[in-house]
């Protein structure tokens, strides 16, 4: 059975706000700042903020739904030893949103009373990790369960502990609670539900349980306030919202598309680690239009509401996405470098014709091009190097896919990303941009045999050609090239 916090949560609850009538205190004569320091005292007692907890709804198995076998055992013997050990301890948040669509977790976090330090000390493989708010890691195997403290103060309670820049977002806050409070410092209601596997309840503090019923997305407290504290909060709904099927409610909607400038103050390394989730949510196509729906699409990748609006630039973006949506939906490994070099392949190309038609060579021009346009992108989303650097391979590598002759094919399959940069011309000739031929001709050649691949070869002509190649017979004393082109042995040639 869930732990006792203090009362117990199945008593009738008190009301939720106490609103004094005009004549209660009219039998005494008191200065009107009075009235309102005992109005507003006698307000925080009748509505739980003192002397008691907003009690929360507490929901059985039976109507809730969920299986305990779709706890992981590693969340079960978390649990199940804190409780033990007297402390409250509950699996919380995605988990258990996810659990009651019939959906299953990717990973599952726990929530308790006990403090970090406590955790550790019960068990042998954890970890306390993080500086601004500290969280344990507890591995079970190859699994990990991520076990925070309740959090605590209000946004007129945390006082010292809260620091905020001019904008509203919260810079430090390093405060533990209540499970009360731990609740209502969450985002949305559907992630504020907490699942105890002992007793199989849910307890709902704000609706959650209903709004998911519903299929409403809605946050707890006031929007506009909470968006301010931390903007990510919107790209959150867009994603929480497209990626569960669920309705974004009008009050938590309406202020999206006025304070999405907000999102310009938040590190470039965070936006990247929430637009990483959107992206691999396996619903990106539709996180990405509701993202331009809801006015959140401009300043997060450079113009993409640009591309967006171009034909050809909408169509190649849309494929990287519903195909990565696809290999997710499928259980088939996906790349993040693969999908960001798509999303940001339309600026690359623009500052490359420019640049070109400034007077500078194809290549060097396509380098400069992609210089420009990751330096550009990382003052937004900061791109970790080693994507950034699988990024480039991939660009780099597509001029080299209309050189099919001599011995540059062979090299070409050799090349370590190769694969990738293959898949992404595939999406450039799906999409419009480059002759089908081309990606056709690629895909018969890896499969074909090595005469096959002879006769596959593009011949160049032209003086140029004609030119080097007798110079190459002068030095070398050799007589003429076979019939496959120079360096074409039964093999790839490295």
């Amino acid at each position: 059975m869930p732990l006792n916090l203090f009362e117990d949560p199945r008593s009738p609850g008190v009301p939720e706000k106490f609103e004094p009538s005009a004549t209660a205190f009219s039998a005494f004569s008191v200065p009107a700042s009075i009235d309102r320091m005992i109005t507003k005292f006698l307000g925080r007692v009748f509505s739980g903020r003192m002397f008691g907890a907003r009690r929360p709804r507490i929901v059985p198995a039976k109507a809730h739904g969920i299986p305990r076998d779709g706890i992981s055992p590693c969340a079960l013997q978390v649990t199940e030893t804190l409780q033990r050990r007297h402390h409250a301890a509950f699996v919380v948040g995605g988990a258990v949103r996810d659990l009651m669509l019939g959906r299953r977790p990717k990973d599952f976090d726990v929530a308790t009373d006990a403090t970090p330090e406590e955790v550790r000390a019960l068990f042998r493989r954890s970890r306390i990790i993080g500086r601004r708010f500290k969280l344990v890691h507890v591995m079970c195997g190859r699994d990990t369960v991520e076990v925070s403290t309740f959090r605590g103060g209000a946004a007129d309670e945390a006082g010292e502990a809260r620091v905020a820049d001019e904008h509203g977002r919260i810079l430090r806050d390093n405060v533990f609670g209540t499970q009360q409070q731990d609740a209502t410092r969450r985002d949305f209601t559907v992630n504020a539900l907490f699942y105890d596997p002992v007793s199989q309840e849910v307890w709902d503090f704000h609706g959650g349980v209903a709004d998911l019923r519903k299929r409403r997305l809605r946050m707890i407290g006031d929007p506009v306030q909470r968006y301010r504290e931390d903007p990510v909060r919107m790209l959150r709904a867009v994603r929480f919202a497209a990626s569960h099927d669920l309705e974004i409610d009008s009050a938590s909607r309406k202020p999206i598309r006025a304070l999405g400038g907000l999102l310009a103050n938040v590190p470039p390394a965070r936006l990247f680690d929430e637009m990483l989730k959107l992206l691999l949510s396996g619903r990106a196509a539709d996180c990405v239009v509701k993202l331009r729906k809801e006015g959140l699409h401009h300043g997060l990748l450079p113009l993409l509401d640009v591309i967006l609006e171009q034909p050809l630039g909408e169509r190649f973006v849309m494929l990287a996405l519903r195909t990565t949506d696809d290999r997710i939906r499928a259980d088939k490994p996906v790349s993040p470098s693969f999908l960001f070099a798509a999303l940001l392949w339309h600026e690359v190309l623009v500052a490359w014709r420019q640049i070109e038609g400034e007077g500078m060579p194809t290549i060097p021009a396509l380098y400069q091009a992609m210089d420009r346009v990751i330096q550009v992108q990382a003052e937004k989303l900061a791109i970790t190097r080693r994507f950034n650097a699988d990024m480039r391979e991939i660009w780099a590598l597509q001029p080299r896919f209309v050189q099919r002759s001599g011995v540059r094919p062979y090299r070409l399959l050799e090349h370590p990303r190769f694969r990738a940069a293959y898949d992404f011309l595939l999406l450039r000739c799906e999409s419009g941009e480059v002759d089908a031929e081309i990606g056709a001709w690629w895909t018969r050649f890896q499969d074909a045999g090595e005469t096959e691949r002879r006769e596959m070869l593009v011949s160049e002509s032209g003086p140029r050609k004609r030119k080097r190649s007798r110079r190459r017979k002068v030095r070398s004393g050799a007589g003429p090239e076979p019939a496959g082109g120079a360096g074409t042995p039964e093999g790839p040639v490295s």
